[in-house]
């Protein structure tokens, strides 16, 4: 029987994850396919899960926080994290949510990091956001995240200025701002204080580079998109799905 592994989302046709484990299928001689489930809303995974098929499944944006209440057990760190992006299923058809996002992120950032990098700026509060705070937590790197709508222990994107920005020399967006087709957007930051100290990461990877990145590179930062992230974060998920 072929095994049937997938990424859950909603409008995921520009999915990284089916061409990378296709392309992996094919090349490994592996009888496996990969599927995109686009699904409108969350309760059409019950469906997804029934089929003795699925071994796996990969999660995005919007449901990696909806899909928790959907498991029958969750792996410790994605339970710290409130967000899920890898399912295994069992043989008896139970579900467990573990989170490689952390992991992709921290092995793609460390590259990237310098002595002076003491605190971070998190754009945006969605799913990815958590795994992000978690990842800076390990590495000790002080963080605060930035919202349009800011908690009380958050800031606005009106609060940044240049003693914020001077001292947070990492500022990592986890906004959709960018993505193709609206590549010309780019979060509200004040990009006339960013100097050659900072570096500014972007989850987003298509387009290769993004408006934020181009605005980072006019002051000499270090850039990087996501690419790095989501490949560590898939071969972390495959060695989940086979252990």
């Amino acid at each position: 029987m072929k095994k049937t592994y997938g990424l859950l989302g909603k409008n995921i046709g520009y999915s990284f994850s089916k061409s990378f484990f296709s392309e992996k299928f094919e090349n490994e001689s592996l009888n496996c396919e990969y599927i995109n489930f686009d699904i409108t809303e969350i309760k059409d995974i019950v469906d997804i899960i029934k089929n003795p098929q699925v071994q796996g499944l990969n999660v995005t944006i919007p449901y990696k926080e909806e899909i928790i209440s959907y498991l029958d057990d969750l792996d410790p760190i994605a339970k710290e994290i409130g967000a899920v992006n890898v399912i295994k299923f069992s043989k008896d058809q139970k579900i467990k949510g573990y989170n490689s996002d952390y992991y992709g992120f921290t092995e793609s950032l460390k590259p990237l990091l310098n002595k002076k990098i003491k605190k971070a700026l998190i754009l945006g509060t969605g799913g990815a956001s958590k795994a992000i705070s978690y990842a800076l937590n390990q590495l000790n790197i002080e963080h605060t995240f930035v919202s349009r709508n800011p908690d009380f222990n958050e800031l606005s994107y009106s609060d940044l200025d240049e003693d914020i920005m001077s001292s947070y020399t990492l500022i990592i967006n986890c906004t959709p701002l960018g993505t193709y087709p609206n590549v010309q957007n780019y979060p509200d930051i004040p990009y006339e204080y960013v100097t050659k100290n900072h570096v500014l990461y972007d989850l987003i990877y298509n387009p290769k580079e993004t408006a934020f990145m181009s605005k980072g590179k006019e002051k000499d930062a270090k850039v990087s998109n996501g690419l790095q992230m989501l490949i560590l974060q898939a071969k972390k998920a495959w060695e989940i799905w086979n252990n």
